[in-house]
């Protein structure tokens, strides 16, 4: 008898794959994509062998289509992902993620003395990603850094 190597999951008919997402952000990006909301079909693969990367995960939602602020988030936890869009079965984009210079609205800023928390003032961040170095968000009012580990998504 011969051994099964491999899973088939059943592809999506129109909608958006996000490929190649570092598996220690994978729940993080289906947490604040509120996946769990979606009443259509959700695939999501973790651990999955990947060439480039070793180790990937993979979110597969069909009838989602993503705004830019949406992947703005996923690009601030997950650089590495790709945006794959699906239509009638077939691969109509497929594209990086890429970190914007600044974002604004997204996450809250962690200094509670911060305007943002005190006022109704939106955030506003530039983003600081220096080769080597962990992405860290700065905040345009107070200056204050702001890690990945300490993103606070609205």
């Amino acid at each position: 008898m011969e051994q099964r190597t491999e899973l088939t999951v059943s592809a999506i008919e129109n909608g958006t794959v996000i490929d190649h997402i570092p598996v220690d952000s994978l729940f993080t990006v289906v947490k604040f994509l509120d996946v769990e909301k979606l009443s259509n079909q959700v695939t999501i693969g973790y651990n999955f062998s990947s060439k480039k990367y070793g180790k990937k995960g993979i979110i597969k939602l069909a009838n989602k289509f993503f705004k830019d602020d949406e992947l703005n988030k996923i690009a601030l936890v997950a650089p590495t992902a790709t945006i794959i869009t699906i239509k009638d079965f077939n691969i109509i984009e497929k594209k990086q993620v890429e970190l914007p210079k600044n974002i604004g609205n997204i996450v809250k800023c962690i200094n509670p003395k911060c305007i943002t928390n005190n006022q109704d003032v939106d955030c506003q961040f530039s983003i600081i990603n220096n080769p080597g170095e962990e992405l860290k968000l700065q905040c345009h009012y107070c200056e204050k850094y702001t890690t990945k580990k300490n993103f606070m998504f609205k």
